[in-house]
């Protein structure tokens, strides 16, 4: 068993070559090509789990990704969860009037020159039905 499996993780590695360790910028995305496949149409598939973790590795290490890993720890919690609900259900900064209140408020907090206040988390939690921990750093 242990021969035939290593045989098998070699032939995979010359399928994928990112999962030997290669940084190729080509290897790198067919892996997330793959990856994306397997989310979508085998869920199951426990080479998912090899691919995404190593994918995750190589993008918190990978040089090219420096400036935007720091640019995303630099930025609040709140204001990602923010911009990702924005983006993920297509809205803009009017649609915030209940939860946060007029869009020029709105426009300063994704400016980075207000913060989102706890009132303003919970009306968003409520909202979107997600926990309000979601807009707060946990550090």
């Amino acid at each position: 068993m242990i021969a035939e499996a290593i045989k098998v993780s070699q032939e995979l590695v010359n399928i994928v070559p990112f999962l030997g360790g290669s940084a190729s910028q080509v290897d790198y995305k067919e892996a997330v090509e793959l990856a994306e496949y397997l989310v979508e149409f085998d869920p199951k598939n426990p080479l998912l789990d090899i691919l995404l973790a190593k994918i995750d590795r190589y993008e918190n290490t990978a040089p090219e990704f420096a400036q935007f890993n720091a640019m995303l720890a630099a930025t609040p919690p709140g204001l990602s969860m923010l911009r990702l609900l924005m983006d993920q259900h297509g809205l803009n900064q009017s649609d915030f009037a209940n939860e946060i209140g007029q869009r020029s408020l709105v426009s300063r907090i994704l400016k980075g020159d207000r913060n989102l206040t706890i009132e303003h988390m919970r009306a968003l939690a409520k909202r979107f039905n997600i926990p309000v921990s979601m807009f707060v750093d946990e550090k």
